[in-house]
């Protein structure tokens, strides 16, 4: 082979990797500044969408004042409901407590019996 086919083989060979290297740049760079734009759009969604954020996040914050005062209702509920039960029991208590004079008052009725119930022989009036 001539030296002057060889530098110039060479000379070739160079210049279509240059060509490739500036086409590769070429995209890469055309690439990128379609990410930006791709990017940017992105953000211009996401700006219009801070409009729902802030009323999602108001709505969020009145669900938890409306949930804070059912549980304080509930908790309020649930202790008159405790106040009712111990009234109960109060009333529950005095009924069998004159149940049981009016028992040992009662000449009919075994008081002192092993299975003897309050109220059960004499309850006439019930």
């Amino acid at each position: 082979m001539n030296a002057t086919i060889i530098v110039l083989v060479i000379v070739l060979v160079i210049a279509f990797i240059a060509i490739v290297a500036a086409v590769a740049i070429a995209a890469s760079k055309r690439r990128a500044e379609q990410r930006r734009q791709q990017a940017g759009e992105l953000r211009t969604l996401a700006d219009a969408q801070a409009g729902h954020v802030d009323v999602s996040a108001q709505e969020a914050a009145a669900a938890e004042a409306r949930a804070e005062v059912a549980r304080v209702e509930a908790e309020r509920a649930e202790q008159q409901a405790a106040e009712a039960r111990q009234g109960l029991h109060v009333d529950e208590a005095r009924r069998e407590d004159a149940l049981r004079e009016a028992d040992v008052v009662d000449p009919d009725v075994d008081h002192r019996s092993d299975d003897y119930r309050p109220g059960a022989a004499g309850s006439r009036d019930a």
